[in-house]
């Protein structure tokens, strides 16, 4: 009989490294996530009644890039992380955290790829350019030290989604009203209070090891930061519809975002969900509809009621 192994669960649940570098490189760059990156698409969307093919264009390149310098960031996130992602039970299979990579020679591709990003996106526009800097610079610090203070962490995840928006605007030469901007910060520090919820009950027992501000979070504090968020971006989305310029009709459009942030609201604390706000967006066909039915009706609306 085979001697007792404490470790024989773990290790038969270790996935094998792939034996496709390309396969593995994929993965590196996360695919599943670029979905965060149609916010690059709104500025287009509200100003869909004068838009024209090339605008069209200009915001598909602008989404490509925001997609390839995010997985820049992911790829120096895990370089970084990779030690305390063995730690966790969702994370330790990333191709760096598993050994399917190694992670010397993706921090280098990852170098490559960034320098081809930025150099494109000046081409696109100087104020789009540095607005990509911008947004990795960002995301560099909060990779390497920011994500570890309280609080400031939510607002550095959130400032990313609002470089989006602004990248998209840039990108098409339509600029973003103040209102609007206003609501992206909000939904997505909604989005980022409800992943650290996600991480505080997911990692009970070890979650300061994994990532070490949840030692500085608890349940309540979280849950007071979502009601306060909640209020203000229904709030300010309401308003928006009114002041941004375009037809009132716009208040209709407020039962999509409702719904959307309720239902997220249900994921989060029914079904404990919410730690991949992307793959809940994907997978989650309730969320998935209100979303592109709130995109319909705004492009119907601007074009047919203003």
């Amino acid at each position: 009989m085979a001697p007792f192994n404490a470790n024989a669960k773990w290790e038969e649940e270790k996935p094998t490294p792939a034996f496709n570098p390309a396969v593995a490189y994929i993965r590196q760059l996360r695919p599943r996530q670029w979905t965060k990156n149609l916010l690059v698409f709104a500025a287009l969307i509200f100003s869909v009644k004068s838009a024209s093919v090339a605008m069209l264009g200009q915001a598909v390149v602008a989404f490509v890039l925001f997609c390839l310098v995010s997985s820049c960031v992911y790829i120096m996130n895990d370089y970084t992380d990779r030690e305390s992602d063995r730690l966790h039970p969702e994370k330790r299979h990333r191709p760096m955290a598993s050994g399917a990579i190694n992670p010397h020679a993706a921090l280098f591709f990852g170098c490559v790829l960034l320098i081809a990003c930025i150099g494109t996106a000046f081409a696109l526009g100087v104020s789009f350019g540095f607005t990509v800097i911008v947004y990795f610079a960002v995301n560099v610090l909060y990779s390497v030290k920011l994500k570890h203070v309280v609080i400031f962490d939510l607002l550095l995840i959130a400032s990313g989604f609002v470089l989006r928006a602004i990248g998209g605007g840039l990108a098409i030469g339509v600029p973003l009203t103040p209102w609007f901007l206003v609501c992206t910060l909000l939904l997505a520090l909604f989005l980022a209070i409800g992943k650290r919820k996600h991480e505080l009950n997911l990692l009970k027992t070890n979650g300061a090891a994994h990532r070490k501000v949840l030692a500085y979070y608890s349940q309540d504090l979280l849950n007071q930061l979502v009601g306060i968020v909640t209020t203000a971006t229904l709030i300010s989305y309401a308003l928006f519809t009114f002041t941004s310029g375009h037809t009132i009709h716009l208040m209709w459009t407020i039962v999509f975002v409702l719904y959307g942030i309720f239902r997220y609201l249900y994921l989060i604390h029914m079904e404990g969900k919410g730690g991949r706000p992307e793959k809940v967006l994907l997978e989650d066909k309730p969320i998935l509809l209100t979303v592109l039915l709130y995109a319909f009706s705004v492009a119907f609306i601007l074009v047919y009621m203003e």
